[in-house]
């Protein structure tokens, strides 16, 4: 069964490593074969890579679209999803999903799983940040106790 894809004006997608951009008012792509798609909602770019999560779903997203340089990416991929497993454990089974996709060779399943991933370590962060502020409001009010 063919994929119907809608296109916005200016909005762009990857098919098999091709970035195609639609240059004109909506635009409707019928794709009729077998094809590595992602649409831009989907893609972070080189530049947008600034976080561990994000390292591991653009190194599955360059396996997913670069096929003829998915081991170097995938290589990448393993390091990293090590390193954030290592840092967080809490995501062990978010990480065991993700290998087990890309080890059945389902990278684009495996690049949606990656984005729990990223969920996982915006809301491990959220957490960080209001502990600390608890406890810098403990400290402060601490040190305004010690100060009377």
């Amino acid at each position: 069964m063919p994929l119907l894809i809608d296109l916005k004006p200016g909005e762009k997608v990857i098919i098999n490593g091709a970035v195609i951009e639609n240059a004109g008012t909506n635009t409707k792509i019928r794709v009729h074969n077998e094809a590595n798609i992602l649409r831009q909602k989907e893609i972070i770019g080189s530049e947008d890579i600034a976080t561990p999560s994000s390292r591991v779903y653009y190194c599955l997203q360059c396996a997913y679209i670069f096929q003829d340089k998915r081991d170097y990416y995938l290589g990448l991929f393993e390091g990293f999803l090590d390193d954030y497993v290592a840092a967080c454990p809490s995501a062990l089974g978010i990480a065991s999903d993700i290998r087990n996709a890309v080890t059945s060779g389902h990278y684009y399943k495996a690049l949606k799983t990656s984005r729990k991933l990223l969920k996982h370590e915006a809301d491990v962060l959220t957490e960080l940040e209001a502990t600390s502020e608890q406890l810098r409001d403990t400290i402060d009010a601490a040190e305004m106790k010690s100060e009377e």
